[in-house]
């Protein structure tokens, strides 16, 4: 054996040894898709395309009229590649915040609206994020579903950041679009009241713990508040999905057998809302083994 040829097998016993201690490869990113997971691995993320995105429609979405345009025309302004704001959700559980996001995403994909949905854990990442979609030619959607953070947590600085405060600035093909069930998106503490105060005038300045806490909520440019559904409008959202599992009925007026059942599932469920509506028609329809959905 030659001194080239030992050489050449001991460079290649060197590469398999480091191959086995290097992380393998990350995935390349599937850009047909039209929703993406950021996902972690030894430190590094990558975008996992969505293979069977949430198909919930606008029109599904009952009871949140006002919300629901507001957030479709700003939506609708970013694919057209006009100015558009950043988006918080806020209030009641289960009135659709979630899915109002998920809606938009299947009412202008067809435009080229990508949807990436973040945990708050991984929000560090959002500078890579950034760099990914930068220059591409699709509008995105960051998503962060179920927002909040407590004191010093990283992820707040990121998004406080990329909202409005980094140097490198948003790019135009990339807006956010959180949920929570904090206005604020942090814990209200009683102590903080004793840190304002007060001029001769009567006007009262919060302190600066409060002026902190608001500080990330304003940097979205457009509020949408959520709450709690009233009897009438909880029931009119079961009769519309009762109609879309394939058991239609035209109203649940007093002396329907329908509407008893679906008010004593409130009780047992503590809430009206839009999510728990939709519990109990999948399951009043499957009971009835007309489930087509």
């Amino acid at each position: 054996m030659t001194d080239f040829s030992r050489f050449l097998l001991r460079a290649e016993t060197l590469i398999d040894r480091l191959e086995a201690i290097l992380p393998p490869a990350l995935p390349v990113t599937d850009w047909s898709a039209c929703a993406f997971r950021w996902r972690t691995r030894n430190g590094r993320g990558w975008l996992e395309g969505v293979r069977h995105p949430h198909a919930i429609r606008l029109n599904d979405l009952q009871g949140v009229e006002p919300q629901k345009k507001r957030i479709e025309q700003n939506t609708l302004q970013f694919v057209q590649g006009k100015s558009a704001n950043n988006v918080l959700l806020t209030g009641a559980r289960g009135t659709g915040k979630s899915s109002l996001v998920k809606a938009v995403l299947n009412q202008f994909s067809h435009r080229g609206l990508r949807l990436i949905e973040v945990d708050k854990d991984d929000l560090v990442y959002l500078p890579e994020i950034v760099d990914l979609v930068f220059g591409r030619r699709e509008k995105f959607i960051i998503f962060c579903d179920d927002l909040s953070f407590e004191a010093n947590e990283p992820g707040y600085k990121a998004m406080k950041s990329l909202l409005d405060g980094s140097i490198t600035g948003m790019p135009e093909n990339l807006l956010v679009y959180a949920t929570s069930n904090r206005r604020h998106l942090m814990p209200e503490k009683m102590a903080e009241n004793l840190e304002a105060t007060y001029t001769e005038e009567g006007d009262i300045h919060p302190g600066e713990t409060t002026e902190e806490k608001i500080s990330l909520s304003e940097r979205f440019g457009l509020w949408l508040s959520f709450y709690a559904f009233t009897q009438d409008e909880y029931l009119a959202i079961c009769a519309h999905w009762l109609t879309v599992f394939g058991h239609p009925t035209d109203t649940l007026e007093p002396g329907n057998p329908v509407r008893s059942e679906a008010l004593q599932w409130t009780q047992m469920r503590g809430s009206r809302s839009g999510r728990v509506a939709w519990q109990f028609a999948r399951d009043y329809a499957g009971r009835h083994s007309r489930l087509k959905k």
